[in-house]
């Protein structure tokens, strides 16, 4: 049975998170449809920039993304701190940025005096706003909703097209969250629809290494922060460079298809996060397959588990082998 999504999101144990949704018709997303011969690729530029968007006015950022043909991978992640941090005008001007607003939210912003009874209407409704700003389930919504309005418009066709809600897994620690983003940035190599990571269209690893030519981060992906430290800044708690060669290893053995072998030269990432080289394969190889539900060391599992009152824990036995 299906988890409610309220029993799957934890933000006192983690605030990554990975979301998966998938096509509902034989009609692909993106890519060229077999059956008919026409091309969707133009719409992998949909998603790309609608998500990027999203992140500018959310208080979630991306830490990693893959556009495949009939499915999207994002790693997400939850700042509501952020949410907190901002005053009232700013949570209603991002959030105009995205729907109307009411009549009360725009004479705010507009500068009109409110009476009392309107002040206590518009902190409700600001409430609301502050809330949604940090909810995957927004996110994911405004994200879908908006490519399967144009979709179906291009398509002259009415109905669903994505299938059900998305799925969403909670990544708990630093190993779960290295393993799925390698997972999610290595789709198009698995997929036999791209040779190397920086000809990996519509990915956030492609973004990630033309922005490092020149010396930088994109500032529309969340940054990698370096090792973690007591005064960490917000950011990936991973190195930049470290993870990149860690993609590049990892996809080359996948590539050739030599799993459960790894070059000698081991990555400082495996070695910090203390997972061994034929574990990481099969994490890299098979991440939805292996894991259904929140993925983290079993430590870690304990607390989230609790915080969400659920007894029954998932993924315990492949969390103990691959992440132990």
């Amino acid at each position: 049975m299906a988890i409610a999504r309220k029993r799957q999101i934890s933000l006192a144990d983690t605030k990554y998170y990975h979301c998966i949704s998938r096509c509902v018709r034989r009609a692909y997303l993106c890519g060229e449809d077999r059956f008919t011969g026409q091309s969707y690729e133009h719409r992998r530029c949909w998603v790309e920039e609608k998500l990027l968007a999203l992140s500018n006015v959310f208080c979630i950022d991306v830490c990693a993304y893959a556009v495949m043909s009939n499915h999207t991978h994002l790693v997400l992640y939850v700042d509501d701190k952020k949410a907190k941090r901002l005053n009232d005008k700013a949570i209603i001007i991002r959030w105009h940025k995205l729907c109307k607003g009411t009549m009360l939210t725009n004479k705010y912003v507009q500068g009109g005096k409110l009476t009392k009874a309107e002040c206590f209407f518009l902190n409700e409704t600001v409430d609301e706003y502050r809330e949604r700003l940090s909810s995957i389930s927004w996110f994911m919504r405004l994200l879908n909703e908006d490519i399967a309005r144009r979709a179906n418009k291009e398509d002259g066709c009415t109905g669903r097209f994505w299938e059900g809600r998305f799925k969403s897994q909670a990544l708990l620690d630093e190993a779960a969250l290295a393993a799925c983003m390698a997972y999610v940035d290595l789709n198009p190599i698995r997929a036999k629809i791209a040779h190397t990571p920086e000809t990996s269209d519509y990915t956030s690893v492609q973004k990630r290494i033309e922005s490092a030519t020149d010396g930088k981060q994109p500032i529309q992906l969340l940054r990698f922060a370096g090792m973690p430290r007591q005064h960490m800044p917000k950011g990936l708690p991973f190195e930049l460079k470290s993870y990149l060669e860690l993609v590049e290893l990892t996809g080359r053995c996948i590539r050739e298809d030599k799993r459960g072998y790894i070059d000698n030269t081991h990555s400082r990432l495996l070695e910090r996060v203390n997972i061994s080289a034929d574990n990481w394969l099969k994490l890299t190889s098979h991440f939805t397959r292996v894991f259904h539900g929140a993925v983290g060391r079993p430590t870690s599992q304990e607390g989230y588990c609790e915080h969400l009152n659920r007894k029954r824990r998932a993924n315990v036995r492949n969390c103990e082998k691959l992440l132990a």
